[in-house]
């Protein structure tokens, strides 16, 4: 268990992920901010008074001022402008730079030693941001995509398969987006692999599904994106670094050369405890699963390119 766990934005991801954190025993307090008056306290003395039902005794509280999360050893950033029907990631770039730039500062200034897991979108791209504004070695930022990219694709392989998604092994690497690689020379079913069960046709299929699972949510909402999985996986791999796990899991991390990257934040698989991101774990990929992966991290530096020469 963390002494303090503080949540940047109070919207329907960092609600949740709050509320999550905090029922899961995970940190003796739990702080959210946010920029919206009032929002984070109501909001925060609502989930507190959960915890007589949820068995929880963390305090939860909400404010403004980042004073209020010092000394936090970790924090779930989630604030920005979420996706409208139509909108790709990456047209948050823009805005949701200047948010997570004066985020990350903040979170320097108040907790120095502290660890961050970006939510933000696009998530890649926002890690990027995190990281030079911050001054933090790349053990403590990380971002959150490839955890929630493989739970939908492990649930869209269980639903074809017919069987229970615990059964279900497998792992999504690359950007958070259009170009995401599931790794389907990875994809098992209780060790069986995939290919043995599912025809090419119906996997490509899913792979699709999986790539576009953000936009079908949005679709359907209108007016908000997916936060009930989102917040789901981020707080997976909080509970990875606050309990010490040693978990492997697929998360965006600032590669050094592995898989043949340098400079660029990705998804790979990612072993975390509470040192944070511990080790980036290589394993062998097909040609094309490099090439993906390689084509998905050039995607990612393009956007980053562009916020350096806008001053980012």
């Amino acid at each position: 268990m963390l002494g303090k766990v503080a949540v940047i934005g109070a919207g329907n991801v960092g609600a949740t992920a709050a509320q999550r954190v905090a029922e899961k025993h995970l940190a003796r307090s739990v702080v959210m901010i946010d920029v919206v008056e009032g929002v984070p306290q109501g909001k925060a003395l609502d989930q507190w008074q959960s915890g007589p039902i949820e068995g929880f005794d963390a305090r939860v509280v909400g404010g403004q001022s980042y004073d209020l999360a010092a000394g936090a050893e970790l924090f779930i950033i989630t604030a920005g402008i979420a996706r409208k029907p139509g909108m790709s990631r990456d047209d948050l770039v823009k805005t949701n730079a200047g948010i997570v730039r004066s985020v990350a500062e903040q979170i320097a200034r108040v907790a120095p030693d502290s660890i961050m897991v970006v939510v933000s979108n696009p998530l890649d791209v926002m890690c990027y941001v995190a990281m030079k504004a911050s001054g933090f070695p790349r053990e403590r930022v990380i971002g959150m995509a490839g955890v929630l990219d493989t739970a939908r694709y492990r649930m869209f392989l269980a639903e074809a398969i017919g069987v229970s998604v615990e059964d279900i092994q497998a792992m999504v690497l690359g950007g958070h987006g259009d170009t995401m690689v599931p790794l389907v020379s990875y994809t098992a079913v209780s060790g069986i692999p995939v290919t043995q069960l599912l025809d090419r046709e119906r996997l490509d299929a899913i792979v699709t599904r999986t790539r576009d699972g953000g936009a079908e949510i949005v679709g359907f909402l209108k007016t908000g994106s997916a936060y009930y999985a989102p917040s789901a996986a981020a707080v997976q791999m909080v509970e990875a670094i606050a309990l010490d796990k040693k978990r492997i899991l697929p998360c965006a991390a600032w590669l050094q050369g592995e898989y043949g990257l340098k400079d660029v934040f990705c998804g790979v698989p990612c072993k975390l405890g509470r040192g944070g991101l511990e080790q980036v774990v290589q394993v062998r990929l097909t040609e094309a699963e490099q090439a993906e992966l390689e084509k998905s991290a050039e995607a990612v530096r393009v956007t980053q390119a562009t916020l350096d020469g806008r001053g980012g």
